[in-house]
């Protein structure tokens, strides 16, 4: 199962496109910090009955691994999270480059950091095929153009903060391998939700957004179970997984698999085709995920 570790963290990145594109758009008419919220809350009290068992396992834990699960939820499950979210909203889920410019940065903070905190150790080859990952999704999304970032300040905006997001994602990733040492990736799955939902309440606390919990509709909070099933909890616990046996540098690869989802996804909804040089880069991107996913 460990040469399938790349596999499990492809298909948590291609759930997060789903989710960025099928299911968030439902939600714009809430407040982000309450959004973050909610689906970080849900997962957490769901999982809560089938760990409580699991509760001792916790309080052994050091400082250093229930920081590094703190920083996780700080970074991935609060900022990020965030202004992903709130880049999404700014563009109303139509101009999807700006948005998806986040993996083709997210790479270059991961590699630096896991350097840096972690101290892998990187071949050349693996710099090779990362770059050509990252040359691919950028050819994949935006072709031989420039993204384009002149459409307005919302549009600007949400350039600004996808590049958050890209420093906060990568940071996460690092610090989730750190966090993975010393407990499974369930168990893992679990405290990334617990302390995601506990920073998001003090944010949203602080910031607005909890009175409107009551503006939540039906259909909203179906689509919020969904998130907690699929692109949610499930998809972290795949991702933990795979992450529990390849490296950071790695997992950041593979995590490219967004863009592809994307641009799938965006061809199926909006009528969008790629053009022969997208296409190009759809090989590139693949071929590089698979050979930077077979590096020892």
């Amino acid at each position: 199962m460990g040469r399938l570790a790349p596999l499990f963290i492809i298909i948590a990145a291609s759930l997060w496109g789903v989710d960025g594109i099928v299911l968030r758009p439902s939600l714009y008419n809430l407040p982000v910090p309450l959004v973050v919220l909610v689906e970080s809350a849900i997962v957490a009290l769901l999982l809560t009955p089938v760990f409580k068992n699991q509760f001792s396992k916790i309080g052994l834990l050091d400082r250093k691994d229930l920081f590094s699960f703190f920083l996780v939820a700080l970074f991935g499950g609060a900022i990020g999270t965030m202004s992903i979210t709130k880049a999404l909203f700014y563009v109303n889920f139509v101009n999807l480059s700006v948005v998806i410019l986040i993996q083709k940065l997210q790479p270059v903070f991961a590699l630096i950091l896991a350097s840096i905190i972690l101290r892998e150790k990187l071949p050349k080859e693996f710099f090779i095929w990362a770059g050509f990952a990252i040359g691919g999704a950028y050819l994949m999304t935006f072709g031989l153009t420039v993204p384009n970032l002149s459409t307005g300040d919302k549009t600007v905006i949400a350039a600004g903060l996808s590049l958050i997001a890209a420093f906060s994602f990568g940071s996460s990733t690092v610090f989730s391998k750190r966090a993975l040492r010393n407990v499974g990736f369930e168990l893992g799955t679990y405290l990334r939700f617990l302390f995601s939902a506990i920073i998001m309440l003090v944010v949203a606390s602080l910031f607005g957004g909890i009175s409107e919990i009551t503006t939540i509709s039906g259909s909203q909070w179906l689509i919020f179970l969904l998130i907690a099933f699929t692109t949610g909890g499930a998809a972290i616990f795949l991702y933990y997984y795979g992450l529990k046996k390849v490296t950071a540098s790695v997992a950041t690869i593979c995590e490219l698999a967004f863009p592809l989802t994307a641009v799938i996804l965006e061809y199926f909804i909006y009528g969008n085709i790629l053009d022969p040089v997208q296409w190009l880069g759809v090989v590139i991107l693949i071929f590089s995920i698979i050979k930077v996913s077979s590096i020892k």
